[in-house]
């Protein structure tokens, strides 16, 4: 039998995730400073997780590039 399209896991986790590993967890700790050795890894202080989304870049079209290069190239003469 076949699995439906709907249900397929296109991208699996791609997204970011919401919770953190304890080890993640003590290495942003030990980059802020906040856990030092010999701590406990039992009750670990709160690490607020960033998402971080790229924006994405605007293509020009084909036919406004030309139509500004080709204005330049007859310097702006009209018949």
């Amino acid at each position: 039998m076949t699995m439906d399209k709907s249900l397929k896991v296109h991208q699996g986790l791609v997204r970011s995730r919401s919770v953190l590993t304890r080890a993640e967890r003590i290495e942003r700790l030990k980059a802020s400073d906040r856990w030092k050795e010999g701590d406990p890894p039992v009750g670990l202080a709160k690490v607020r997780v960033y998402k971080i989304t790229m924006k994405k870049k605007k293509k020009k079209k084909e036919g406004e590039e030309g139509a500004a290069e080709g204005g330049t190239a007859t310097g702006g003469e009209k018949k």
